[in-house]
């Protein structure tokens, strides 16, 4: 059985691979344990499109499943408006782009164009500040494509017994770190 790499894990393992050990460790462990402040706003910011209704609107896709057999990609998007052709991945609050959010919108447009929908435009949307960021599409930017497709090999061949985190902001940032054998704080 081919295994799937789900969207929301690429900018996971980017901050931390471990995260998605300790994410599915703690799957069935009610959140209010080890969520904190950041994951509870960014849960609740969701809460329309989970619950669909964002929009109703026939035009608008809203957390509808989606699937990439060509990439091994699966999960869900945000909301994709078939009159304009545009997809958009929310975010509580943007600061900085990173790139596992591109690379998240990047994977919700491979899932869509081989679902054979029209995508034409791309972008990331930060609710607190209601600020729009339009993101080239993966062929107009062929180093993003490129970093995209490296990360989905690293992760497809990823080896838990040669990782070491290398980065104290992102361990005093994870709320697995308090259970992370290897966490340096």
């Amino acid at each position: 059985m081919e295994t799937y790499i789900q969207i929301t894990y690429l900018n996971d393992f980017i901050f931390c691979p471990l995260s998605i050990y300790f994410h599915q460790l703690y799957n069935n462990i009610k959140e209010e344990l080890y969520y904190n402040t950041i994951q509870f706003e960014g849960k609740t910011s969701h809460a329309a499109i989970d619950s669909k209704t964002y929009s109703d609107k026939k035009d608008i896709l809203q957390g509808i499943n989606v699937y990439c057999e060509k990439y091994g990609l699966c999960g869900k998007i945000d909301i994709f408006d078939k009159s304009l052709k545009l997809l958009t991945e929310r975010k509580k609050k943007i600061k900085t782009i990173y790139d596992g959010y591109i690379f998240q919108l990047y994977a919700q447009y491979f899932c869509l164009i081989e679902m054979g929908y029209d995508v034409q435009n791309i972008r990331l949307y930060s609710m607190d500040d209601n600020k729009k960021y339009e993101i080239k599409l993966p062929h107009e930017d062929v180093e993003m494509f490129t970093k995209f497709e490296n990360l989905l090999h690293e992760i497809k061949n990823f080896d838990f017994d040669k990782y070491l985190p290398d980065n104290i902001l992102k361990c005093k940032n994870c709320i697995y770190s308090n259970s992370c054998y290897m966490s340096l704080i």
